[in-house]
């Protein structure tokens, strides 16, 4: 079958060894000092070795590999005397997909008027999809259909104390860091996702800073290569908190 899997390049890899242990399915093992998959079963294709690897040695592409086998995963892990991966969803939630439990995506709702909570200063999050890094989420995930779109630079929600009342609430959204991060694999993933989704709108959350224009640059490439005609604002925020424009 045609699907995600992660691909390492062998030129790239120095062996440190770090993507093992991010792969909670064990599919990555070390072989003459190099990282490889060990099966294409094994690899649920999210991902989340990406951003273990210090020589971006690992990426996901699409090919024709073998179905993820959640069994073949248990079967594995049990040779090496390894747990399973927990699997089980949180009983409010509806979760899409396999693999590792920290990638899988999963939509849940929140209440409309939630009661302040007890603790002082406490508010209630406004979060309703998982994951929400740009390298994990699906581009086909049911959360991302008929939705606003909400792409955060990383330290927005950090510097802006209201983010998730005044941004995040009622939007699905993605997350990512143009500084570290490979801005082309943001584009292209942002292409794909424009193409596949129904996205009402595009909201671009960016820092001050100039490597964090980056993120709205990917944005409206990925746009302009989807051909589609989607409302689209930037908002950009000062490194003290406060709405630059």
């Amino acid at each position: 079958m045609l699907r995600k899997i992660v691909k390492i390049d062998q030129d790239k890899c120095d062996g440190c060894g770090l993507c093992v242990p991010s792969c909670a399915e064990g599919a990555i093992k070390m072989i003459n000092g190099k990282a490889v998959l060990s099966a294409d079963n094994l690899c649920d294709g999210l991902g989340a070795c990406l951003g273990e690897c210090p020589r971006d040695a690992i990426t996901v592409e699409e090919r024709e590999a073998d179905e993820f086998d959640e069994a073949a995963v248990e079967k594995h892990l049990a040779a090496q005397g390894k747990p399973a991966p927990v699997h089980a969803p949180q009983p409010t939630a509806h979760n899409h997909g396999g693999g590792c439990p920290g990638s899988r995506a999963m939509s849940f709702e929140r209440p409309q008027d939630s009661a302040p909570s007890a603790a002082a200063g406490s508010q209630q999050s406004q979060l309703a999809q998982w994951p929400v890094q740009l390298h994990l989420v699906s581009t086909t995930a049911p959360y991302f259909q008929g939705t606003d779109l909400l792409i955060t630079a990383d330290c927005v929600p950090v510097a802006y104390a209201g983010y998730h009342e005044d941004f995040l609430k009622g939007k699905a959204v993605v997350m990512g860091c143009p500084k570290l991060d490979d801005n082309n694999f943001y584009q292209q993933k942002l292409t794909e996702l424009f193409s596949k989704s129904d996205v009402k709108s595009i909201t671009v959350l960016k820092m001050e800073v100039p490597c964090c224009g980056g993120i709205a640059v990917a944005a409206r490439q990925a746009l302009a290569a989807s051909g589609k005609q989607i409302p689209y604002k930037e908002v950009t925020i000062g490194i003290k908190g406060e709405i630059k424009g």
